[in-house]
């Protein structure tokens, strides 16, 4: 097995992070763990189509001893005991990285997935940026002459790092001739860099684990944990691990999530757009029993959206791991206080839910959220650093509520389809220029609002969906003619014929592709974006 870095262009810190004997490690996950993803990958179809074929979901009974049986995952480390509120953002550019550091946040999300777009000098960046964030040496000074330094009068935020979903692939890198494993090169080189600093200092590495569909996924992510520690000469366990449910397979298998990283895991996480995504991509060809009203009014009240979080808290604190709530994207608008203190409100309604539900912690995607959240869950925790002593008994969750999304109340209107278009082709164009991060309607919103967005599109249109508002049915036509008036507003809103031509038209292109297109479903937006950046 070769490895071979194929972009020669010169990127900033690249020094540091592609040094031969990081490559070699990175090498090493290939050889011995890339074929057990490329097969866990095609079982993602196989699952898919038996639950399509039967149209629903259980939780599995081969596993049944797992669920029933008493354990608990490994103690956490001291910097993970108290989450109650975590930041989240990109990794680069260093700007970002430094604010969210001294946010006064516990934690930060430092994502190379959903909110960064995998252009070779966004990965190497983010890379040198928490490099030099785990030697206390990360610095920025702007053009301006504005100095940007990791703060000294308060804690920073703990790094939990995101590598990229399974299913991304790193063309800069190839491995004897193929794409290398985006998570692997994300992971590989972070850890061989930062475990060993990391781990003496009590601050990792800790890493967020994202789209997992199975706990043969989880167990793949427990194998490489145990095989890096080894290969670098760190204790077993070193490494903690907080899965991401964003996928309704997943959602029947935390307790085997958690099982499989044991000695790893800390916890889990609830969301709302991806794990919304994936219930209308595994479902896709169920019918109108499947079908979602306009995303806006799925609130995380809805019953099947309560089923799902409940059983998270419990599933968590019944193993001694921690809860962690979903994002509050809302981004201040200083110039319309009152918008931005409506926003606040809801903000603090959905933490306020989360805090007494029982999790331990939430996300927040602006600065000034972070008081917000904290002042809720310091509210309800007092002086514990969390409340995994929260039990949940009471708690009892079937497979037909996880699945009953006839339960959400709203209806499917042009004003959503319309949105939906809007915002799939105004993100996936930011996203192309290299900035996975967008502010769109004062929300900071990632990959899984255009996920979501363009999804919805698509299974109204499969299902010839009549629109509340208007009377109309969604046709290829409707849609069509949607799009062509959303991505001319963006026209004139951007009012710049080069940036429009650049970016917007290929996203606006590739959007009716994955809506209105002849072919089969595509599984992520991301991956036919990726060919679109340079």
């Amino acid at each position: 097995m070769t490895l071979t870095v194929t972009n020669n262009a010169p990127v900033a810190g690249a020094e540091r992070i592609l040094t031969a004997e990081a490559l070699g490690f990175v090498e090493k996950l290939h050889q011995k763990f890339a074929v057990t993803r490329d097969g866990l990958l095609a079982d993602r179809v196989t699952n898919r189509q038996k639950a399509a074929a039967s149209g629903g979901l259980d939780f599995l009974p081969e596993t049944k001893h797992v669920r029933e049986g008493d354990w608990k995952v490994a103690p956490a480390p001291e910097k993970l005991q108290d989450r109650r509120v975590e930041m989240t953002g990109p990794a680069s550019p260093a700007k970002m990285a430094i604010n969210a550091l001294n946010s006064g946040a516990k934690v930060w999300l430092a994502d190379l997935e959903d909110a960064s777009t995998p252009t070779w000098p966004n990965v190497i960046d983010a890379l040198a940026n928490l490099t030099a964030a785990a030697r206390g040496e990360l610095a920025f000074t702007s053009p301006e002459g504005k100095e940007y330094r990791l703060r000294t009068d308060a804690p920073l935020a703990t790094v939990v790092m995101r590598p990229r979903g399974w299913h991304l692939p790193e063309k800069n890198i190839q491995i004897d001739g193929q794409p290398a494993v985006g998570a692997l090169v994300d992971f590989g080189l972070h850890f061989f860099h930062n475990a060993q600093y990391l781990l003496e200092r009590g601050d990792g590495p800790f890493y967020y684990l994202p789209k997992t569909e199975s706990y043969l996924e989880a167990r793949l992510w427990n194998d490489i944990f145990s095989f890096a520690e080894a290969e670098l000469g760190l204790p077993q366990g070193s490494v903690r691990a907080t899965v991401l449910i964003e996928t309704i397979p997943a959602a029947f298998q935390m307790d085997e999530i958690l099982y499989e990283l044991r000695e790893h895991a800390s916890g889990l996480n609830a969301g709302r757009w991806d794990y919304l995504f994936s219930i209308i991509k595994y479902f896709r060809e169920a019918g109108e029993s499947f079908v979602m009203p306009d995303r806006a009014s799925v609130a995380m009240t809805a019953p099947f959206m309560r089923a799902y979080t409940e059983l998270l808290v419990k599933t968590c604190h019944r193993r001694g791991a921690f809860a962690m709530g979903g994002m509050a994207a809302v981004i201040p608008n200083r110039k319309e206080p009152e918008v931005t203190e409506q926003a606040f409100a809801k903000v603090r309604a959905d933490k306020t839910r989360e805090a007494n539900d029982g999790f331990d912690g939430s996300w927040v995607a602006h600065p000034d959220l972070v008081p917000v959240c904290r002042e809720i869950f310091d509210s309800v925790l007092g002086e514990k650093p969390n409340q995994v002593d929260r039990l949940r008994d009471e708690v009892e969750v079937t497979a037909a509520q996880l699945l009953d999304v006839s339960s959400a109340q709203g209806e499917v209107t042009e004003a959503g389809l319309r949105l939906n278009l809007y915002v799939a082709v105004a993100y996936t164009a930011v996203w192309i220029s290299g900035n996975g991060a967008v502010a769109i309607h004062n929300l900071m919103e990632d990959a899984a609002t255009a996920e979501i967005s363009r999804t919805q599109v698509w299974q109204q249109l499969h299902n010839k969906v009549t629109l509340a508002d208007t009377g109309n049915t969604v046709t290829r036509e409707l849609v069509e003619r949607i799009l062509t008036e959303e991505t001319e507003k963006l026209r004139g809103e951007i009012n710049d014929a080069d940036k429009f031509a650049k970016y917007y038209e290929p996203a606006s292109k590739l959007i009716a592709d994955l809506t209105i297109g002849e072919g089969d479903f595509v599984e992520f937006l991301t991956l036919p974006a990726y060919e679109l950046v340079s």
